[in-house]
């Protein structure tokens, strides 16, 4: 008869992970992470063209790579951002997002804006105005 094989045990059992970033920073020196969890479904990803898609990956990679400090300096057509006013918002804003929230509209493929709100240093995405059609653009 063979010997039964097993997995060894792991020496790191128990232990977790640390994220690069420290919760001590302030959320103005972090980079932003992005959520898509509230995205709504008349302005999502799945409408985008495949080089939309491209661009707003590399979009969120190249804003992953700066402190939400240095995007505030940024141009509003590069890597920056321009603050939308809420009652500039034609469509349905989600039922979880108080009425102090501001907007915020990155730009990802040209002028196409993703649009959404911040929460410390995560942005929700919330909607990709690809068609101009969610805000009057300037």
């Amino acid at each position: 008869m063979g010997k039964k094989r097993g997995f060894k045990a792991s020496q790191n059992k128990g232990q977790k992970f640390q994220a690069r970033t420290s919760r001590q920073e302030s959320p103005e020196q972090q980079p932003p992470y992005f959520s898509l969890r509230y995205m709504n479904n008349d302005f999502c990803l799945s409408l985008c063209e495949t080089k939309e898609k491209a661009a707003f990956a590399d979009t969120l990679y190249r804003l992953s790579q700066l402190p939400w400090a240095q995007l505030k300096q940024q141009n509003r057509h590069g890597l920056g951002y321009e603050i939308i006013a809420r009652h500039s918002i034609k469509s349905g804003i989600p039922s979880h997002i108080k009425d102090d929230v501001n907007f915020i509209a990155f730009r990802f493929h040209g002028k196409k804006a993703m649009v959404g709100y911040r929460d410390g240093h995560i942005f929700h995405v919330i909607w990709l105005d690809r068609a101009f059609k969610l805000y009057k653009h300037q």
